[in-house]
């Protein structure tokens, strides 16, 4: 039996919380615009295993050629995590390229591998992929079901 994420279950009573195949949970142009720079590996919410929270997985390949998706400024009612790791197992805290990410109306400017922590309501973004010279690993969860975006615009 084929679950959603993917996992080939054979009488098994917990393998519906195993994702090992992609399941697209955004339009067909987002998917598209994200595949010009990304490689997105998996994703789980809670219509992919009921009661999971959200995680977003994939590879940064190369800088966008187009605005990124959810790039702008926004906040969330929700808290989240965001990492970016190099691919360099020689130098995994190299980040190997350069990413500028936004906290608030500060600027930070990205070079080694790390994790951001973004509280509920904190505003956040864009983030901008500046240079890649290598894969640079991603991903972010949140502790809510789906990820939604509260743009900046919309707040009022």
């Amino acid at each position: 039996m084929r679950v959603p994420g993917g996992y080939e279950m054979t009488k098994s009573k917990y393998g519906k919380y195993i994702v090992t195949e992609l399941t697209e949970r955004h339009d067909p142009e987002f998917a598209a615009r994200y595949a010009q720079w990304a490689t997105r590996i998996l994703w789980m919410d809670d219509k992919v295993v009921d009661g999971a929270f959200q995680m977003n997985v994939s590879w940064y390949l190369r800088p966008p050629t187009t605005p990124m998706p959810s790039g702008d400024a926004h906040t969330h009612d929700f808290d989240e995590l965001i990492g970016f790791f190099g691919s360099d197992p020689q130098d995994p805290h190299d980040l190997g390229g350069e990413i500028e990410f936004w906290l608030e109306d500060e600027k930070h400017v990205l070079t080694r591998s790390c994790l951001i922590f973004v509280p509920r309501g904190m505003k956040h973004c864009p983030l901008i992929l500046k240079r890649v010279d290598r894969p640079i690993f991603h991903f972010s969860t949140v502790t809510g079901g789906q990820y939604k975006i509260i743009k900046e615009k919309e707040k009022g």
